[in-house]
């Protein structure tokens, strides 16, 4: 018994650092940018050494990755959600909101989660389930109403990236962004 105790010890332990570097990583990236996360900087943020970090993650980039999943849990959660207050209205567009809304209030995390250069796999087999939930979040207003939902998905799930990125970035026009998102809710709202 005492050495369950221990181990779960150990566990709860281990996540709790797992989570803090996640956390610091992000704070940092929120302030300062991806290129300012480097494990050194971590370890003196966090007062860990870096084979600590390293024992966590392997590298940077399985940081990188790791906050990048995470997001996709948070985005998922987030779509969810709207899918589902929206049961009397229209559903793509609460998501399109809530979409948007996501990229613009976390822009660094949305950078890892989309930007970055990352070995997060998507439609593999080994895709993590926080990314299998958030795309089933999209898919999920389409089944029914599409022998290609799936499909649809990925074109509706490209446009909200396509607008959430260009905006990011000030490629768009801000003056028309209603008028984008009207246009593209008509284009993804089949009838019932």
């Amino acid at each position: 018994m005492t050495t369950s105790r221990i181990a779960e010890r150990k566990e709860r332990d281990k996540q709790a650092r797992r989570a803090q570097i996640i956390s610091a990583a992000r704070r940092i990236a929120e302030l300062e940018g991806w290129a300012n996360v480097t494990v050194r900087r971590l370890s003196e943020e966090i007062s860990y050494s870096q084979p600590v970090l390293y024992a966590h993650f392997g590298s940077r980039e399985g940081i990188l990755a790791a906050i990048a999943v995470e997001g996709f849990g948070e985005l998922g959660i987030a779509l969810e959600k709207a899918r589902k207050r929206a049961k009397g209205g229209n559903a793509v567009e609460s998501i399109v909101a809530a979409y948007l809304q996501f990229a613009a209030a976390s822009p660094a995390l949305y950078e890892v989660m989309f930007l970055l250069n990352l070995s997060v796999p998507f439609g593999q087999a080994d895709t993590p389930p926080e990314l299998r939930f958030g795309f089933a979040q999209l898919l999920e207003l389409f089944q029914g109403q599409s022998a290609r939902a799936e499909l649809v998905a990925e074109l509706f799930w490209a446009s909200l990236h396509g607008i959430a990125d260009l905006t990011r970035t000030k490629r768009l026009p801000p003056s028309r962004q209603k008028e984008r998102v009207k246009k593209l809710v008509e284009l993804f709202t089949f009838p019932g």
